[in-house]
């Protein structure tokens, strides 16, 4: 019998893999050739202006206008020598994707047509914000935004068969001035780090003037046969499988996890890689994930702001290059029930302008000095912010991955691995010695780290925020999500922290303490406050829920009644202090992060019902009436029909519950469109109309077991992650 699932299935099974070829034999000849990077821009722009812009990117010093227009010309000069007829100011609205609105260089004039590009274009363009979610900063009726451009991240021209366009890397702003992207904010919370770092570092290195944070984002995300992705309505509508039984074999044999890449999956990784290479997106692993069809690239670390342009870039590339290759991406947390679900690791750290790593421990007893007094710091910071953490990594997705295979528990901790949390109770119960020891083992009673500490520092797959030598891991991150989210709350609540620990000191250096003791006595309380937020055990695991109970965590497990953290008085005192968001800024995103959520959920809802109702219900009944007439046959000729007749009624009861449950989730759904508020629609849709969803799917599984596979309509999930 031919169905949709049935084509499909042919199709996948028939595919060959496009030729992928590069004129280069090093990545090094085309790494960053589609990008305007320091290089070019020396090559194209007049010494004077080059060092000015230099300044601008890391001083944040303004360019005038007269500045600006040679930059422009610069950049316009390079990006026709490479073919590119367009240009876009690329932002990132609170949608979750990149957004771009192409402009033609080619302008008509009395002496003929002619190319140009104003400096006034490159700082400043005027894109309709009337459709992007504001949260109620400004009227639909109101449709001026702002974009202006961010120097600290490189133009680069983007490729399509069609043409070339070049793409500028801006914030989006509302006209009244309140951002309505990811980007500034985080460039806020970057800006305040910086200040709030470099005060601290002159405790110790009066010779430091600028603190980066650095990221590195691992992306895990799963790839499926086009045409089974095009005969699934809820992969395509929702990003993930609202229905399907889990294959006989999954990864319960852990033989996908780092095994030899599938040719096909291995020529698509090559090739975007290679556009992702010249894009200055410096991808340096590939692998096999754990959950079959499941994979992971990762890039080197670059400085933050950068680094999540480049990922948000690269989630646009794969999709991209996916279709050259009759595949799709998924990037939802949780496409598969049942197996792992995938994330986007943040690997986080400080790094001075002297090249410092203030996240590894030195060779001294003083630098390790140092160390401490970032990396407690860091400590005490989730400790004080863990809901915000929480909040920050929300998501109706990613709700459905926290807290099994592999991914952590809704539980903020942190993990920091034996010898670490051996040297933080020692220096907790020590005695701060008042004469400074020059012996290398103790140094105000400071023990020794261990140097291969980098190297033996072991890894907590269950732990939201681990340590991992000379960084932290938040691995919480959902693969979909703009990482800018949770990097603007960690580097707030970091500056926050630092400030105050720099205001600490400064009293005790003020009462007459040595600064070093003042230092070190900050410190030993710092790790006694933060101490309840250190965990080393299994995360997912009942005990660690009731012990963190006992301890005063909190295990916020859904996405609205997390959000809440946002609008807390302690939250919105750190926002006005480090000015990462104005109270008005952080209400809006508060009620779109709400709208997001049930809006999803709505979607499902309705997905859910659809292809219940027109894929399910008619295919079980197709086999009922089979079964109904094999069992009159039977009848007629006088053989026992019992085993057929019981297929019918374990059909029937299982038909009967999916269409009850489906038939009440919508009349749920649509009380609860009518309620007002928006924290309590999104909780109504949690916890009223998704509550069916587990039902609804549990029947319909069953269905997919009992029912003839040449009559199910969709792809099952032995052939969704085993066709290759």
């Amino acid at each position: 019998m031919t169905n949709l699932r049935t084509i499909a299935l042919k199709e996948a099974q028939n595919r060959t893999s496009p030729d992928v070829k590069s004129s280069f034999s090093k990545i090094s000849d085309f790494f960053g050739q589609n990008v305007f990077d320091k290089k070019k821009m020396r090559d194209y722009l007049s010494k004077e202006v080059y060092e000015k812009l230099l300044s601008s990117i890391d001083q944040s010093t303004l360019l005038n206008s007269d500045d600006a227009n040679q930059i422009a010309i610069a950049m316009k000069a390079w990006a026709m020598s490479h073919g590119a007829t367009h240009y876009t100011h690329w932002f990132q609205p609170l949608t979750g994707t990149t957004a771009e609105k192409h402009d033609s260089f080619f302008e008509p004039s009395g002496d003929g047509p002619i190319e140009k590009f104003a400096g006034s274009a490159l700082v400043q363009q005027e894109p309709d914000a009337s459709s992007f979610p504001n949260g109620g900063i400004r009227n639909t009726f109101e449709a001026r935004g702002y974009t202006a451009w961010d120097p600290s991240s490189p133009a680069f021209i983007m490729e399509s068969k069609a043409g070339k366009t070049l793409c500028i890397p801006t914030v989006f702003v509302a006209y009244t001035g309140e951002a309505l992207d990811f980007k500034a904010p985080l460039l806020k919370a970057l800006a305040a780090l910086d200040k709030a770092a470099v005060d601290v570092c002159h405790f110790f290195d009066r010779s430091i003037t600028k603190v980066n944070a650095s990221l590195g984002i691992e992306q895990e995300y799963f790839l499926v046969d086009e045409s089974l992705f095009n005969a699934r309505p809820d992969l395509a509508l929702t990003g993930r499988t609202l229905f399907g039984h889990m294959s006989a074999k999954n990864q319960q044999l852990d033989d996908h996890y780092f095994g030899s890449i599938p040719e096909r999956v291995f020529a698509y990784m090559v090739d975007f890689e290679n556009e992702a290479l010249k894009l200055g997106i410096p991808l340096k692993t590939r692998h096999n994930e754990v959950a079959p069809s499941q994979f992971e690239c990762a890039p080197i670390y670059e400085e933050i702001n950068l680094a999540i342009d480049h990922n948000q870039l690269l989630m646009d590339l794969m999709e991209k290059v996916a279709h050259r290759h009759h595949l799709r991406v998924l990037l939802h947390e949780k496409p598969y029930a049942g197996i792992n679900g995938s994330g986007k690791h943040n690997n986080w750290s400080l790094i001075t302008d002297t090249g410092k790593n203030l996240l590894a421990p030195g060779k001294t007893p003083k630098n390790n000095l140092m160390f401490l007094a970032f990396f407690v710091n860091t400590i005490k910071a989730v400790s004080e912010h863990a809901d915000l953490l929480r909040a920050s990594i929300s998501s109706v997705s990613n709700d459905h991955r926290l807290g099994a295979n592999e991914a952590p528990p809704a539980i903020i901790s942190i993990f920091l691995g034996s010898q670490l949390n051996d040297v933080l109770d020692e220096i907790e119960h020590s005695r701060i010695s008042k004469k400074i020891k020059e012996d290398n083992a103790l140094w105000l009673g400071i023990p020794k780290i261990p140097q291969i500490l980098l190297d033996n520092t072991d890894r907590n797959r269950t732990s939201p925020f681990a340590f991992t030598g000379n960084k932290f891991e938040l691995r919480a991150v959902g693969s979909m999500s703009n990482s800018s989210s949770p990097m603007t709350i960690l580097n707030a609540i970091m500056a926050d922290q630092l400030t105050k620990f720099k205001t600490d000191v400064d009293k005790l250096i003020k009462k007459g303490d040595k600064k070093d003791i003042a230092l070190l006595t900050v410190i030993k309380r710092y790790i006694k406050e933060s101490k309840s937020v250190r965990f080393e055990g299994n995360g997912y695991s009942k005990e660690w829920e009731d012990e963190a109970a006992t301890r005063g965590l909190a295990n916020v497990k859904t996405t609205p009644k997390a959000l809440d953290a946002y609008l807390t008085d302690k939250s919105l005192e750190l926002f006005a202090s480090t000015g990462v968001y104005s109270k008005r800024e952080i209400h809006a995103r508060h009620e779109i992060m709400l709208e997001s959520f049930y809006k999803k959920l709505q979607i499902e809802a309705r997905v859910m019902g659809e292809v219940a109702n027109t894929f399910i219900i008619p295919a079980v009944v197709k086999y009922q009436n089979e079964l109904i007439a094999n069992v009159k046959g039977l009848n007629e000729v006088g053989v026992d029909s019992g085993i057929p007749l019981n297929i019918i009624k374990e059909l029937t009861k299982h038909l009967e519950i999916v269409k009850t449950d489906i038939d009440a989730m919508l009349e749920e759904r649509k009380v609860t469109n009518k309620i007002e508020d928006t924290r309590d629609k999104a909780i109504a849709y949690d916890e009223k109309v998704k509550s069916y969803f587990d039902s609804i799917r549990y029947h319909a599984d069953k269905l997919e077991q009992i029912v003839d596979d040449s009559v199910w309509p969709l792809p099952k999930f032995r052939e969704l992650l085993f066709m290759k």
